[in-house]
């Protein structure tokens, strides 16, 4: 029987239009045994459910042939046994700083309950693959305890060993290098990867740490093998106003990949035009729709990976601009898989930022934490429910654990224990919460010293508040000059896109204005 994993609810969101709200959100636990007997849909176990539930994989030989084997065994084998996910944590996150400065770019929080790395995670679970790394290289502490904590004890089954561990960059005797690149990093632990391949390991998954999509993996690598490719690359559609912005690719009429082109434009940009039917877009969205923008999410044989980054382009450090290039130059096959979902790239301030935030739309948000068939995994923390005592919110989500009192909250993402005390205003703000409750006597007994979280009558206005920051009353951030850049992290803040950022464990004084 597998082992059970504890399934952390979506946080509540609200959209109560001047309406007084005095209530608590009520956390939920589930396990994935629960997923298993509720995940039958049309006659079958749900796909999820696959985790807790592995379908037996027959091997047929065909009897024309005794050489030749059945599509299904080539296709359908069981991931969780053939499938090594690795995900890439990236740089040092400078486009995301100050949210960086501590932690990696994995671990930055995500929808009031969440970090950016239970994403790909989450995806992996769902798609049945149970063996996953991630490989960072800068502030690795808190990533690695938020994955330790939220995972290894609850994935994978008495028979079939599933992890999620970080791999940091380190220094040896044959490599004195830190990690140079996407490609070099994989490069550097690929003596670990191949050891997998003795258990039974045949491709490869290659994911990002900083995007936020739903995508079924099992579907992408089935997709994958069945075309006989040695590398997949999965890519969106774009329209081309959009296409100039992205690394883009042309395909045959296979949907075989011919040729690339990084962020081309004008001429360039139009012999970039496919027919994006070929990989599944009706005639209509296809005409909207002409080009094909890499992911940066591939699958690899494995062998095909050891070949490329040993063999033949020893020296390459990035996937994107160089492997997979010169994957096809080299005379592998290489095939493009056509996403049609919501995906974002949110390596930016402004881009995480406006992801957030979007969570909040309704009805139909772009990305959505509550889905029956493929939840989003986090740590579960045990907090009690979000008290809001004569509350006015409107379009926003509460993560568990806050306590708001007499406060008006405009289309907002609260983090976990959340303070936002009597009066105050927040609109379009993202608050990643604190780490810990702070008791009231703690900070009466030293001079001067604020209580963490929001004070009375503070309005802050297009804002990331990150954790455990100290905002005094009567404060107002609201970038008043409509400043768009500015370094004031002397001061607790910076400012990046027009978006003001709180830094982590700032203080800022009552009666500031920013």
């Amino acid at each position: 029987m597998a082992t059970s994993a504890k399934l952390a609810k979506a946080p509540v969101t609200m959209q109560m239009r001047g309406t007084k709200a005095g209530f608590g959100a009520r956390k939920h636990v589930a396990d994935l045994g629960t997923m298993a007997s509720h995940g039958r849909s049309k006659g079958r176990l749900s796909r999820k459910a696959a985790l807790v539930v592995s379908a037996a994989v027959t091997t047929k030989i065909s009897s024309k042939d005794e050489g030749s084997f059945d599509v299904d065994e080539l296709t359908n084998k069981d991931t969780a046994s053939t499938v090594l996910g690795i995900i890439l944590g990236g740089g040092a996150g400078s486009r995301l700083y100050p949210l960086t400065k501590r932690r990696a770019k994995p671990a930055v929080p995500l929808g009031a309950n969440y970090r950016l790395i239970d994403i790909p995670v989450s995806n992996c679970i769902n798609s049945n693959i149970n063996k996953i790394y991630c490989l960072t290289q800068f502030n690795s502490a808190s990533l690695n305890r938020h994955l330790s904590q939220a995972y290894n004890s609850n994935i994978g089954s008495y028979n079939k060993r599933g992890f999620v561990e970080v791999l940091a960059a380190q220094q040896s005797p044959t490599n004195p290098k830190w990690f140079q690149g996407t490609a070099d990093a994989v490069r550097q632990y690929l003596w670990l990867f191949e050891e997998s391949v003795k258990d039974g390991i045949e491709d490869y998954i290659i994911l990002s740490g900083d995007h936020l999509y739903r995508m079924d993996y099992e579907a992408f690598i089935q997709k994958h093998r069945e075309s006989g490719a040695d590398v997949t690359v999965s890519a969106v559609p774009m329209d081309e106003r959009r296409a100039e912005a992205f690394g883009l690719m042309k395909i045959d009429g296979t949907g075989r990949i011919t040729d690339f082109a990084e962020k081309p434009s004008g001429d360039a940009l139009k012999a970039m035009a496919v027919d994006t039917t070929i990989l599944g877009l009706d005639e209509e969205r296809a005409k909207e729709m002409p080009y094909i923008a890499s992911m940066g999410i591939y699958v690899f044989k494995a062998q095909a990976m050891l070949d490329l980054l040993t063999r033949y382009f020893p020296q390459a450090n990035d996937f994107g601009s160089e492997i997979i290039p010169g994957a096809k130059d080299s005379g592998m096959h290489v095939q493009a898989y056509l996403f049609d979902g919501y995906w974002e790239d949110i390596g930016t301030v402004e881009a995480f930022f406006n992801a957030n935030l979007s969570l909040t739309e309704q009805p139909n948000p772009k990305f959505s934490f509550y889905d029956r068939d493929a939840p989003i995994y986090t740590m579960s923390r045990f907090l009690p429910p979000s008290k809001l005592l004569d509350c006015e919110v409107e379009d926003s989500i509460i993560g568990d654990g806050c306590l708001i009192k007499q406060a008006t909250i405009h289309h907002s993402v609260i983090g976990l224990r959340s303070l936002i005390n009597e009066g105050a205003v927040l609109e379009n703000c993202l608050l990643m919460g604190a780490d810990y409750y702070e008791q009231p006597n703690e900070c009466e007994l030293l001079p001067g010293c604020l209580p963490m979280g929001i004070g009375q009558g503070s309005i802050i206005k297009n804002c990331i508040v990150d954790k455990n920051a100290r905002i005094g009353p009567n404060v107002q951030i609201i970038n008043k000059d409509g400043v768009k850049e500015a370094n004031n992290e002397d001061q607790g803040y910076i400012i990046k896109d027009g978006i003001t950022v709180i830094c982590r464990d700032s203080i800022i004084p009552e009666g500031t204005v920013i």
